[in-house]
């Protein structure tokens, strides 16, 4: 099996929507989307700079349309009948899109949501988020607790953020764990973490005029890596998410015992993919970050088939 894996916030990178406007219908899907999540796609996808598609506002919607965008153009190309899904933190509205539990318009209308909730929940109390890269696992995590900060995202690889307050991360930062670097992140807050919590009964209460249907295909979640067979219970995990960890290293851990033969990352693409390179070591792995990586995309998923 080849998982689909849709990248979360901070995959964002200054028009690297421009590319994917060449294909056909693009512009019209990415106007259409523009409309349901409240956010100009287009223009901030193709013009605006690093810092303004930094804001959560606008980040959360470029990144799930463009992931939303690469899924239908690979689809167009090639079967994807048996591949499965997942999604990191916020992309994983776009993989519940692809697995047929959410409707990608109502995707996207939540994701306008989620990041203007999320946005006003930043701005409550100063906090962020840092990088822990390398050192021993539970060191790492021990370190993080005994200075009130949290776990957030256990992406695997060697990679573990921690989130909370901006004092006690500068405070991580000269108490590094051993072999271990902390790197600050450019993010508004501390996402993934209960400093979120005002930010889960807005989504929640959007999310109670959605449809959705049981997935249509494996779908594995950032709650404990499990698959999922309940469209009504993905959709509260998706609303829970935001005031919870990702534990994508569950999530690279299920593929491995699902015995999968290839990782895809969607637009915009890199950081799963190079996680996946520490932690999923021997599995082939293809980043779609413009249509000319399509082609790579469509050989992996059929030289899986044969």
């Amino acid at each position: 099996m080849i998982v689909i894996s849709c990248p979360g916030q901070g995959s964002q990178t200054p028009g690297f929507l421009s590319e994917w406007l060449e294909l056909p219908a693009a512009r019209e899907f990415l106007g259409e989307a523009s409309e349901r999540a409240g956010v100009d796609l287009i223009s901030h996808g193709t013009e605006s700079d690093a810092e303004t598609i930094r804001d959560t506002r606008l980040a959360q919607p470029l990144i799930v349309a463009a992931s939303l965008l690469a899924w239908r153009a690979l689809g167009e190309r090639t079967s994807l009948d048996g591949v499965g899904v997942a999604g990191h933190s916020v992309g994983e509205f776009a993989a519940a899109s692809a697995a047929g539990v959410l409707a990608e318009t109502d995707a996207l209308e939540l994701v306008g949501v989620r990041g203007r909730a999320m946005a006003d929940a930043a701005t409550r109390e100063e906090t962020g988020m840092s990088a822990v890269v390398g050192g021993v696992e539970a060191d790492v995590l021990e370190r993080i607790a005994a200075h009130g900060l949290t776990a957030a995202n256990r992406n695997g690889g060697g990679q573990i953020v921690a989130a909370g307050p901006l004092d006690a991360l500068r405070a991580l930062a000269e108490d590094a764990p051993r072999g271990a670097r902390v790197i600050q992140l450019q993010v508004a807050g501390a996402f993934h973490t209960p400093y979120m919590a005002s930010a889960v009964p807005v989504l929640a209460e959007a999310a109670r005029g959605v449809s959705v249907s049981d997935p249509s295909r494996p779908l594995w979640t950032n709650a404990d890596g499990s698959l999922l067979d309940s469209g009504a219970r993905t959709l509260d995990l998706l609303v829970a998410q935001i005031a919870n960890p990702v534990r994508w290293d569950a999530c690279m851990s299920s593929f491995l015992e699902a015995g999968i033969s290839g990782l895809i990352e969607l637009t915009p693409a890199g950081a799963l993919v190079g996680i996946a390179k520490r932690a999923l070591r021997g599995v082939p792995a293809v980043a779609v970050r413009t249509p000319e990586d399509l082609d790579a995309a469509v050989e992996l998923i059929s030289s899986a088939g044969e």
